[in-house]
């Protein structure tokens, strides 16, 4: 039966999540209580059962907007016969080959189309990086390991536990995100909100307390540092940095060294969050309270407390228009090889198999931004990113358990600047009655000119136990003037009135660049964290 439901819910997660989102407002007004965000995520998850199904993945290359392939190449990089690449994690080593762990246990080297096994043996690592020739740090579930080539003849021979902190049990869900490594040489990452609960509840705290463990599983009363973000030492020393995440599938440092991190929807989180993370922030899921010593019971704490203690994200991206399961944020480091979004945000999706950029600014020090669609059509969920020596982007991928739409159940791609400038949405930045648009090419100024063109729209979301949240309050703006630059390369927009703590929604009908190019994103999606208050009078 369940085989059955899972081809039936494959097509209907690519049919509902590919409409736009007045229909997906539509169908949230019909499921009610159930939220389409919850309904949704079921049927991701069901729709690895039925990958296979024809048509499925040219369902999902349909959909690509000729002009994404015309300036974003995307090629697909043979896998070896019987290689299971479900991929955890993706970094390129000094000598310029690219390391690929995969969720099976796995670590590949691949270069200029030759792949070797470098190690094995490992429990499911969802990420890798390398600290030195030869030698790489993987996050598996149960610990941080560094594994070394000693004698560089290609094969890992050397593995060391740098730590194992938090008392793996064997439970399904409890997964190891990262590491990351910064400029000190500290690691960085995460751990899923799974824990063994300490109290027995008359109402189970949220929908996913309680799932079947897996076969021989025998609990371990010492999980520690579920939900938290943590950092360890060289040497070993771990701290618990930052707590409250639920499913954080990725970390990464920016330019400048600070710490984000993409959060997953679900209890408690609304939507698909880019948090910026500091030593105490708290994100919203209870479990990592537990480790709290000031609090018995986070889960009988109310709603507003946990609101008031709990740090929004940087960005939000609106589930179902801007992915569904976002991975690991990674920057445009190229200077100019992959186009023109230099130290912009890359990050991928896992179910809806797309690519998204983000781009952030401060406001009053809170960090906030825009987000925008970038490039669809891959051929699996995108689990990982890693930008080449080259300029190109490659993609790491795997559906098993997550699902996704493109039609495969693993696999490797890159995406390759084709070197002809798209018009784009540059970046969008905050003023302070409304936005500046700034293009990558001049905009035909008639039209750009003219506030009819954009139409705007704001909402939040709940915060609550539910799985996810629909969009609450959702309102309609006229842009009451449109002021284009001199050089036709920025547009200024005022808004009626500017409201914190919302997301700004704007497409914009029929503009072009003053060479004709059509826009081939027409779509913006800012979190309005902070507004900018106005300079002081002199």
């Amino acid at each position: 039966m369940l085989v059955a439901l899972g081809s039936s819910c494959a097509k209907i997660c690519g049919a509902i999540t590919s409409l736009p989102t007045t229909g997906t407002r539509l169908i949230r007004t019909v499921t009610g209580n159930l939220h389409l965000s919850w309904v949704l995520a079921v049927l991701g998850l069901l729709a690895a059962e039925g990958r296979f199904i024809p048509g499925l993945s040219n369902t999902a290359a349909a959909e690509v907007p000729v002009d994404e392939a015309r300036y974003y190449r995307l090629e697909t990089i043979p896998v070896p016969p019987n290689v299971v690449l479900e991929v955890g994690g993706l970094c390129f080593a000094s000598d310029g080959s690219l390391m690929i762990c995969t969720r099976r246990g796995e670590i590949w080297a691949y270069k200029t189309g030759h792949w070797q096994l470098f190690a094995s043996g490992l429990d499911e690592p969802l990420g890798i990086v390398e600290s030195q020739r030869g030698q790489f740090y993987v996050g598996q579930r149960p610990e941080f390991t560094r594994i070394t080539d000693t004698d560089l003849d290609g094969r890992a021979d050397l593995y060391e536990t740098i730590t194992d902190a938090w008392e793996y049990s064997g439970q399904r869900y409890e997964w190891t995100f990262g590491p990351a490594l910064d400029k000190d040489g500290n690691l960085w990452g995460a751990l899923s909100a799974w824990f063994f609960p300490r109290f027995i509840y008359e109402h189970l705290p949220y929908s996913g307390w309680e799932v079947p463990p897996p076969p021989g599983w025998i609990p371990n009363p010492k999980t520690a540092w579920r939900s938290w973000i943590f950092r360890v030492t060289p040497q070993g020393d771990f701290t618990p940095w930052a707590g409250g995440v639920r499913s954080p599938n990725g970390l990464g440092f920016s330019p400048a060294g600070e710490l984000f991190l993409a959060e997953n929807q679900g209890e408690y989180i609304a939507s698909n969050p880019i948090y910026h993370v500091q030593k105490g922030d708290f994100f919203g899921f209870p479990t990592s309270l537990f480790w709290d010593k000031t609090v018995e019971d986070p889960f009988a704490l109310p709603i507003s407390e946990l609101n008031q203690r709990r740090k929004v994200g940087a960005i939000q991206l609106p589930y179902g228009a801007m992915g569904q399961s976002i991975t690991q944020p990674v920057w445009d480091l190229t200077a100019g090889k992959f186009g023109p979004f230099a130290n912009q945000i890359f990050i991928g999706d896992q179910i809806k198999c797309t690519v998204m950029r983000c781009v952030l600014e401060t406001v009053d020090g809170q960090w906030q931004g825009a987000g925008f669609p970038f490039r669809a059509g891959f051929q699996c969920g995108i689990n990982r990113l890693a930008f080449a020596p080259d300029g190109s982007l490659y993609a790491g991928q795997t559906d098993r358990g997550w699902g996704s739409i493109g039609g495969r159940p693993f696999g490797l791609q890159r995406l390759v600047y084709s070197g002809e400038l798209p018009f784009e949405i540059a970046t969008m930045n905050l003023t302070t009655n409304g936005f500046r648009l700034h293009f990558t090419k001049p905009v035909d100024a008639a039209a750009a000119g003219d506030p009819a063109i954009y139409s705007w729209e704001h909402f939040h979301y709940h915060f609550h136990r539910l799985y996810g949240s629909p969009q609450v309050a959702i309102t309609p703006v006229k842009a009451t003037h449109s002021t284009v630059a001199a050089d036709g390369r920025s547009v200024l927009l005022v808004l009626p009135e500017l409201v914190e703590k919302e997301i700004y929604e704007l497409h914009i009908r029929g503009l072009r660049a003053a060479d004709g190019s059509p826009l081939v994103h027409p779509e913006a999606y800012y979190t309005l964290n902070r507004r900018l208050k106005p300079a002081a009078n002199p």
